[in-house]
């Protein structure tokens, strides 16, 4: 399964704010870049439990080539601080029942 592309923005002092195309709603924040990742994986976790709770599917992921070139999402990219990808989290979520 592919990862979820996350656009990682931050102006000025402000936090990190990043936010997932492929996972409508679903966004986090962090004031250090050390802890981005984490953050970004913790908001994606949470957004795939509530999904799983509330019995939709999870929307495909798609490559960055993809979302770079969908119109809703590719002004994001322009002064994007970082682009980075996060583990699909069904794919921990399946380990775990091993």
């Amino acid at each position: 399964m592919k990862p979820y592309i996350a656009i990682v923005h931050q102006e000025g002092d402000s936090a990190y704010g990043v936010s997932f195309p492929d996972a409508p709603g679903c966004f986090s924040a962090a004031d250090e870049l050390d802890d981005l990742f984490a953050m970004a994986t913790e908001a994606l976790e949470l957004w795939a439990e509530g999904m799983r709770e509330d019995g939709l599917p999870f929307p495909p992921t798609r490559d960055l080539s993809e979302i770079k070139t969908d119109p809703q999402w590719a002004e994001s990219f322009e002064g994007a601080a970082l682009v980075i990808a996060i583990e699909a989290p069904w794919n921990k979520f399946s380990r775990a029942a091993e």
